[in-house]
């Protein structure tokens, strides 16, 4: 059969990987896919010293490679929102197939895109947008397709799982630990995006959307980063069976779906509690198969490069089918109906239990006017640990409480705030018990 043509925009970290992929895999690659899948042009701003691209047509012109006739997919490695979709919008308007890692251009764009590819009957294919190397794309999308997704919980940051990690065994400074983390790599220099929740919230978006039906909104994500967690909250978190890891949950109810990122407790014995440094890790809840988790590197060259790869694989085999009969892009049809749109539940209507950590002064009748405050919102406390005080000083006091709406946590929290025996902000962590029954 003819080969199928790769174009590859982006020289970087991944694009390097894909390069060096393919050309190392050739062989393999081709027996899989049924033809040769070859580099026909490759778009750069830079050449990558690490990849051979001697006998390949390069450009600094990324555009040329998505309006270059002799070219059947487009890889878009480059990264970010405006330029990287005014590229695959191209390369669909000139009928490309589209193969991408880039989990903020799905996640806000990917509604535009899908529709513009739905018309041209095109492929979009985004496997290593979620996780790296991890196949759960696929996995949600094909694999689990026969279940109702209840709910889905996962570590899809590598970078806030590393810090939340050494803090724990270490008991150092978040600040400590994000140093190191930037000093090996694994954060960037501005490291907004991993430690605010924000990159989680785009594969948690993509995530919810294949599991549930509903379109694309990262708009609607609440998010919430791990800047505050401190070494006396993983230690107090120890103490009482939990470990504090920042995870994307999104679960189905009745009324609408979950969609949010933010520190968890979460019991020791659970699987994602023992994922640990760089590592991901997602836990599905589906009625038929019951629990399952996909665990693996969720970045770096070559296991990203491993899932784009299989997306050009998944395109080199359907490259003739006709589009009615393809996987649709987000699993389900007619995702964009309004019919069929769950909406996202606001924040202020999450269901969770909460730990909470006040430091007070030293006098009788504080705790009596915390509880007070609680029971008056509807919140029952499951566990207390109050230490004791030197003379003079504040005394820290642990909560840990029963399920709880959000918006009653959020009442009883501006009240204790505004309580005069209560010193500064009140910190709130969510626990959630995963539990297999739920």
């Amino acid at each position: 059969m003819d080969p199928v043509r790769v174009g590859i925009c982006g020289l970087g970290t991944v694009g390097g990987g894909t390069f060096d992929v393919l050309t190392r895999n050739a062989d393999e690659i081709a027996r899989r896919a049924g033809r040769p899948i070859v580099i026909e042009q490759v778009g750069a701003r830079r050449d990558n010293p690490h990849c051979d691209t001697s006998g390949v047509k390069v450009t600094r012109d990324i555009f040329e490679v998505a309006r270059n006739p002799d070219i059947d997919v487009l890889v878009e490695l480059i990264g970010g929102y405006d330029v990287a979709r005014e590229l695959v919008m191209t390369a669909i308007e000139h009928g490309k197939h589209v193969v991408t890692a880039n989990k903020a251009l799905i996640a806000v764009h990917g509604n535009e895109i899908f529709h513009a590819a739905h018309k041209k009957g095109v492929i979009v294919a985004f496997e290593a947008a979620v996780a790296g190397g991890i196949p759960v794309i696929k996995s949600l999308r094909e694999g689990l397709g026969a279940n109702r997704i209840q709910w889905l919980a996962g570590i899809i940051n590598g970078t806030g799982n590393y810090i939340l990690t050494h803090m724990r065994d270490e008991g150092r400074a978040f600040e400590d630990v994000l140093a190191e983390a930037q000093a090996l790599g694994y954060a960037e220099a501005d490291p907004t995006f991993d430690v605010e929740g924000i990159d989680a919230a785009h594969k948690l978006t993509i995530l919810a959307s294949i599991a549930y039906g509903v379109p694309l909104q990262f708009d609607r994500a609440y998010t919430e980063g791990i800047a505050r967690i401190t070494a006396e909250d993983v230690e107090q978190a120890d103490n009482l069976g939990y470990t504090i890891k920042h995870l994307g949950i999104t679960r189905r109810g009745d009324s609408g779906v979950e969609l949010r990122v933010h520190p968890t407790l979460i019991p020791k014995e659970r699987l994602l509690a023992n994922v640990h440094g760089v590592k991901n890790a997602i836990a599905v809840m589906g009625d038929a198969v019951g629990p399952t988790l996909y665990y693996g590197a969720g970045a770096g060259a070559e296991p990203t490069a491993s899932a784009v790869v299989a997306d050009l694989l998944d395109v080199a085999r359907n490259i003739a089918t006709a589009h009615s009969y393809r996987v649709p892009y987000l699993a389900f049809s007619g995702v964009n109906d309004e019919a069929n749109a769950l909406p996202i539940l606001p924040m202020e209507e999450i269901v969770t239990a909460y730990y909470l950590r006040l430091l007070a002064v030293d006098r009788p009748g504080v705790l009596a006017r915390v509880a007070t405050i609680l029971a008056e919102q509807g919140i029952s406390i499951e566990a207390i640990i109050q230490k004791e005080a030197t003379e003079g000083e504040l005394v820290p006091i642990i909560l840990l409480t029963h399920r709880t709406r959000e918006k009653h946590m959020n009442e009883a929290i501006r009240q204790l705030e505004s309580l005069a025996d209560i010193a500064g902000p009140v910190t709130r962590i969510r626990v959630e018990s995963l539990d297999e029954q739920e």
